[in-house]
């Protein structure tokens, strides 16, 4: 008796809390990535034109971070539909999601991006190695032999072949998509070519201390976080004219009047470089949708359809005119296809 009582509660709340959803709110509510936002901030447009029964789905900022740390406090009117996200969904998130109700996730790619170092277009051009990169922001270097905190101060120290500008380098805050990626591609890799990996290897740090060591950046004030959007970096790169900034390929293509961008590793970031995956920094961008939210918010279904179509993520779309590297036609069909099957 204890039991069907228990399981009619519990039917009870799912049908109010279906109600609640589907009454308390008509307007798709978006936040994550200041990467995407652009992208998504052009569909949501559009879908306005095209959908005139449907309000212009309401798209908040603020880092990939922070959107997943909103996707996933749990189902309901009061919390956002969809999170975009410059990397991949970590699986201490998904867990935080499904121990707070958001079970059913869907993940969707729309295309890919490169994260580019730009300068102010005036200066000279850049051709950076990762371990420059790393020895120019990492917390610990190797200099001369020996493993110490970094107090470099400009690039020609660790490069002669780089200008003698005084390292300043904006890079974004924690809570976004792009520090990560940054770290796990660059900072990385730039620990292992510059000899710091097998330093610290050595000091008698363990792997997990290791991947944070070389992930660190000094606190000196010469890795600058930004925790804003790209808007903050431009607009220190053109005030300051010696310094660098982490920028979206984009952003920079948007910007190309006023920044000048540096090749890595010998290879300059371009749509043809970030496609064929030979530039070191390129990416794949995401949305993610609750699946609960589906059939309980209108409209929801098919601004994700119209997000996927060729109309908005196609070669000829608006979303690649304005910056984003265009997956295969095979590719944007599975995301379709998966929409589908759910």
């Amino acid at each position: 008796m204890r039991g069907r009582r228990f399981f009619f509660i519990a039917y009870l709340f799912i049908f109010f809390m279906r109600i609640e959803i589907a009454c308390a709110r008509d307007q798709i509510q978006i936040s994550g990535s200041s990467t995407i936002f652009p992208y998504a901030k052009i569909v949501a447009e559009a879908f306005g034109e095209a959908y005139h029964s449907y309000k212009i789905p309401v798209i908040e900022t603020g880092g990939s971070g922070a959107g997943f740390q909103e996707f996933c406090r749990g189902i309901g009117s009061n919390t956002i539909d969809i999170v975009n996200a410059s990397r991949p969904i970590k699986p201490g998130e998904r867990q935080s999601c499904f121990q707070n109700g958001v079970k059913d996730i869907r993940e969707f790619r729309i295309g890919y991006d490169g994260i580019i170092f730009s300068t102010n277009i005036n200066g000279p051009d850049w051709n950076l190695r990762s371990e420059d990169i790393y020895n120019a922001l990492g917390a610990y270097v190797v200099m001369n032999g020996h493993l110490q905190a970094n107090f470099i101060k400009s690039w020609n120290e660790i490069n002669p072949h780089l200008p003698p500008w005084a390292i300043t380098v904006y890079v974004p805050g924690e809570k976004h998509g792009t520090r990560e990626v940054f770290e796990e591609k660059l900072m990385l890799d730039g620990c292992h070519t510059s000899g710091a990996f097998d330093a610290l290897k050595a000091s008698g740090l363990d792997d997990k201390a290791v991947d944070v060591a070389c992930r660190s950046l000094r606190k000196d004030g010469k890795a600058v976080e930004i925790d804003s959007d790209y808007s903050e970096t431009f607009s220190r790169l053109v005030s300051n004219k010696t310094s660098m900034g982490i920028l979206s390929l984009a952003y920079y293509e948007n910007n190309a009047d006023r920044l000048k961008v540096a090749s890595i590793n010998a290879i300059v970031p371009s749509e043809v470089t970030i496609s064929e995956g030979r530039y070191l920094l390129s990416r794949p961008l995401f949305f993610y949708v609750k699946g609960a939210h589906l059939s309980m918010i209108p409209g929801l279904k098919e601004y994700i359809e119209f997000f996927l179509s060729d109309q908005m993520i196609g070669p000829d779309g608006p979303l690649v005119a304005y910056g984003l590297v265009p997956a295969s036609d095979n590719e944007r069909e599975l995301q379709r296809t998966l929409l589908k099957k759910k």
